[in-house]
């Protein structure tokens, strides 16, 4: 179905009142027309059709029949709401106000940019200091360069806030604090509309200097990530080494978990214990870092972790300076960063639309 707006067809007031103002808590745009007869040309490219009783009543004839219609009234022991949504080939009858709530998420559906959730690829070092923020945030950037929605969710409440990787911790807009008691589902365009954005990048990150926030609550994880898909191409998120249920939930949803280890044996030692956490993720692959002091292989390291070797990333001079300087990790496109970066979003936006396909 093409994404246009939902439509809401009715001339009674009240119940107008009562859908538009269901429209706003939902964070969504509608198109609203007195009766069947100004409908016709939206009838059947709306996403989903909120069809008051008073419009049904009106309706002489049985419209074409279509997926998304609902028929909305306001009096529970009215029989005829039923018998009018059987005629007019109604999905579901809502009675307000019981069905607030449900039509809420039915309005917060239909006006997502996105029929399928998007891809989501985490990044989790092997060790502290493995540079796992600087890959994560060189594909988001790379999301970006390639005209795909981005969002970057820092799930590392330890992690100083990503949004400083990116030169934009001044930038104005919920962080995480915000999404604290959240349950159920969040408009994805409001929530989009609310996160800082920077060079075009939604970002979720850790407000500076919470000392007491030391993980995500599962519950605003889940609705936060759901949104984040629904409203984006692509959702990178930078994972702490040892995962919570935040966390954890993000892991095994990512299409792809990458976990960066510097070519060290120690390092490589240290990635094994998060390796074991993410047993239960799909498709997980190593991501080595150099130099080498030793001349330690990724291969080897690749082996012995028992993962497949995603790249071996030689060290950039420069890299450690420029990035203490602002520059963003990832921005020069010809880096060898930036093309890893590249590679994989592509690969994994590609593997979506296959399969959605």
């Amino acid at each position: 179905m093409p994404d246009t707006r939902p439509l809401v067809i009715t001339s009674d007031g009240e119940l107008l009142d009562d859908l538009l103002r269901l429209a706003a808590v939902s964070g969504t745009d509608v198109d609203v027309v007195p009766d069947a007869g100004a409908a016709r040309g939206l009838w059947r490219s709306a996403r989903v059709v909120l069809l008051g009783s008073d419009a049904a009543g009106g309706m002489r004839t049985r419209p074409p029949r279509r997926r998304g219609v609902v028929l909305v009234g306001h009096d529970l022991d009215d029989g005829s709401v039923w018998e009018l949504g059987v005629h007019v080939g109604a999905e579901h009858v809502a009675v307000l106000p019981d069905a607030e709530a449900w039509l809420i998420d039915i309005l917060s559906a239909a006006g997502d940019r996105r029929l399928e959730p998007a891809p989501i690829i985490a990044v989790i070092g092997g060790r502290g200091g493995a540079g796992a923020t600087t890959v994560a945030v060189a594909l988001a950037v790379a999301g970006v360069r390639a005209g795909r929605a981005t969002m970057l969710l820092d799930a590392d409440p330890l992690g100083g806030g990503i949004d400083l990787a990116l030169g934009g911790e001044g930038a104005s807009g919920l962080r995480w604090g915000a999404f604290d008691s959240v349950q159920g589902r969040i408009a994805s365009a409001a929530m989009t509309g609310a996160l800082p954005s920077i060079d075009g990048l939604t970002v979720l990150t850790w407000e500076r200097g919470d000392t007491g926030a030391t993980s995500i609550p599962a519950q605003a994880t889940e609705a936060a990530l759901d949104a984040g898909r629904r409203g984006h191409d692509i959702v990178v998120a930078d994972l702490p080494r040892s995962l919570d249920l935040g966390a954890q939930l993000i892991a095994e949803q990512a299409a792809l978990v990458l976990v960066v280890v510097p070519a060290e044996l120690r390092a490589a030692a240290a990635a094994a214990n998060v390796c074991n956490q993410l047993r239960g993720c799909p498709d997980v692959r190593l991501v080595v870092r150099g130099p080498s002091p030793g001349g330690l292989d990724g291969w080897l390291i690749a082996d012995a972790l028992g993962l497949p070797l995603a790249a071996t990333l030689r060290a950039e001079s420069g890299l450690a300076a420029a990035y203490e300087r602002g520059e963003v990790p990832g921005a020069r496109a010809r880096s060898p960063l930036a093309q890893f970066a590249s590679r994989t979003i592509d690969e994994v936006t590609a593997v979506t639309r296959r399969s959605v396909a």
